[in-house]
């Protein structure tokens, strides 16, 4: 789930944490949740798209993804195929803890903590996108290791 603004990668250097903290105030972080509606809306989504993942659910998973996922990633399968390669914690986690979701110029991002199946904590930030008709889907998610969190 490439992140527009962000490098499309996951990483283990802890240095590229501290580089996401400054992009994140260069997007226009600030200390404001998103609204209380907004934010139950946007956990289900992370929480549905989870859910599909460790079902083997590809479609389901893939109908959470914003337009622009869809278009670089054209079938339930070869969106699939891009998460187990680049971010396979999210398919199927031992345990998910949400975060603070943050208000940002390019709208919400939602931190996730992950501990994969093999104990390894994640930090996981999801972006997200509100359509014409006033529903949110999943923009991008930028995967981290997350040295000392756990989930």
């Amino acid at each position: 789930m490439p992140f527009a603004a962000l490098p499309h990668r996951s990483t283990q250097n802890p240095s590229f944490l501290s580089w996401i903290a400054a992009a994140l105030l260069a997007l226009g972080v600030i200390a404001a949740p998103a609204r209380a509606d907004d934010a139950a809306s946007l956990r289900a989504l992370v929480e549905g798209q989870i859910a599909a993942m460790r079902a083997g659910d590809a479609s389901a998973a893939y109908g959470y993804a914003a337009p622009a996922i869809r278009q670089m990633f054209p079938s339930p399968d070869r969106f699939m195929q891009m998460v187990k390669r680049g971010y396979a914690p999210v398919v199927a986690p031992r345990s998910v803890t949400f975060g603070r979701l943050r208000e940002t110029s390019r709208g919400p991002v939602q931190e996730v903590f992950l501990t994969d199946s093999g104990g390894t904590d994640w930090l996981a930030l999801y972006t997200f996108e509100q359509q014409a008709d006033g529903n949110w889907k999943i923009a991008g998610c930028v995967l981290t290791k997350s040295p000392g969190a756990s989930a």
